[in-house]
């Protein structure tokens, strides 16, 4: 005699239910393990991508030979990993910051490098039994590939197979090992799942303090998680105590956040504060000029020339000036809808916020894109709109390099002529329209995990 749950009509049979969920429980699990495979394979390319240029041969300092340097340009496997191998101690296995500093012109020196502390943990880490650039790439691939399988199982979790975007996307492949960005994207993505994805009992409040703490490690890896704090706590304002505002859950939040960053980064200030501090001290020196990539630089030629002192100056406050501006209206945004429709899209704001930064910040290197793609895949962005940015992004994470060679190779008659050139304008000026489109169209989504519920035990999780 078959049992069964409930009376009447609706009665059903509990041999049948339970079997309907173990076999949607199986499908879950086989879509989370073909988007994890899905990754990892794609993780291989981009490593094979990187390693063409290492070797075949060694110079006395571990450097691939021959031509590295014009290898990595004409052939578009340039790798900051690779690259970094010499000039900031790291061949020698010098442990960072401890002893570093930076020279008046600009140079670190002593074990410094150009990033945050965990970043700069990572990469002692990775070229701790390396002995020339090729292993120093493999090393730290090993290292890093981990955090993007996580990432994608992660996606899979919240968003099912739109993660795909993220397991088979063109810039997995081009920077997933062109710098040290995989682990900050774990955090960022791991700190949207604790709030939405998490299985758990525990209260949002209490879900968003640890999704707080990845967002500061995130902060002590490349610093753009920390702008997610403020979205952060204002949803946990709004939605931890429905019909008012929890204050005290909010002010956690971002205590939480602050405190992990104090804790992470006081250890290096004291033992090293002159190295330490030198890692900040070279990204405000930085000038704008054509490694940049940015608007400034196509935007403000030739004003935009390293050695004109005014321009750079005003780009040191104007840029950072303008980012923070584009911040306050995605998080003013975010309330308006607030006001309107009952949910805080933390989300939505914190993909807008990101947007103003990549646009506006005197900086955009080619690998930011991996920090972008995830809200492709959290957010119901369209199709045509994704498409098309990484078709920008295409344009120009492969242009830029071979415009680098023909400038260093003497081709073509001018600096911004020839088809790698107008390749790089093209993802220049794309990408930047595409970001202004972006950031209007992420505050206007409809931000369906927040909306998902405040406390729901497994929101979004259960379909997935």
């Amino acid at each position: 005699m078959t049992r069964t749950v409930g009376v009447g009509a609706g009665a059903v049979p509990a041999d049948r239910s339970v079997s309907a969920s173990s076999v949607g429980a199986g499908a879950s699990r086989a879509v989370l393990a073909v988007l994890v495979l899905l990754t990892g394979l794609t993780l291989v390319l981009g490593y094979a991508n990187k390693a063409r240029c290492t070797g075949p041969e060694f110079n006395a300092a571990g450097r691939s030979e021959p031509d590295y340097g014009v290898r990595i340009e004409r052939d578009v496997c340039y790798s900051d990993i690779q690259h970094l191998w010499l000039g900031r101690d790291i061949d020698k296995h010098v442990f960072p910051y401890l002893s570093g500093a930076i020279t008046p012109e600009g140079q670190l020196v002593g074990g410094s490098v150009e990033y945050p502390v965990l970043t700069g943990l990572l990469i002692w880490a990775g070229a701790l039994f390396a002995h020339n650039d090729a292993e120093f790439l493999l090393d730290s691939a090993l290292l890093m590939a981990p955090f993007g399988l996580l990432t994608g199982w992660l996606l899979g979790r919240l968003a099912r197979w739109r993660a795909l975007v993220w397991a088979l996307g063109p810039p997995l492949v081009l920077y997933a090992f062109h710098n040290w960005d995989l682990p900050v994207v774990a955090c960022a993505v791991g700190a949207v799942f604790t709030v939405h994805g998490w299985r758990t009992d525990r209260p949002l409040a209490q879900r968003a303090v640890v999704a707080a703490v990845l967002l500061g490690l995130g902060f002590a890896f490349k610093l753009y998680p920390g702008a997610f704090v403020l979205p952060l706590a204002l949803y946990v304002l709004t939605a931890s105590r429905p019909g008012t505002l929890h204050w005290g859950a909010a002010v956690r939040v971002a205590l939480a956040a602050a405190g992990t960053v104090v804790l992470v980064n006081l250890p290096f200030a004291l033992a090293g504060y002159q190295g330490w501090r030198a890692s900040f001290t070279f990204q405000e020196l930085r000038k704008v000029d054509f490694t940049t990539n940015s608007i400034w630089y196509w935007g403000f030629r030739p004003e935009s020339d390293p050695d004109n002192v005014a321009f750079q100056s005003t780009m040191d406050w104007l840029s950072p000036g303008l980012v923070l501006l584009s911040f306050a209206v995605a998080a003013a945004v975010g309330w308006w809808r607030w006001r309107r429709d009952g949910v805080y899209p933390w989300v939505a704001v914190s993909a807008a916020m990101l947007c103003g930064f990549l646009l506006l910040h005197k900086v955009h290197s080619p690998q930011y894109t991996l920090w972008l793609l995830p809200f492709f895949v959290l957010l119901q962005v369209p199709w045509g709109w994704v498409g098309a940015y990484l078709l920008a992004d295409l344009a120009m994470g492969i242009g830029i390099f071979r415009w680098y060679y023909a400038l260093h190779a003497g081709l073509g008659s001018g600096i911004y002529e020839g088809f790698a050139a107008q390749a790089v304008m093209i993802g220049v000026w794309g990408r930047a329209a595409l970001l202004v489109v972006l950031f209007v169209v992420f505050l206007g989504l409809p931000d369906r995990l927040a909306a998902g519920g405040a406390n729901r035990r497994t929101p979004l999780a259960e379909s997935v």
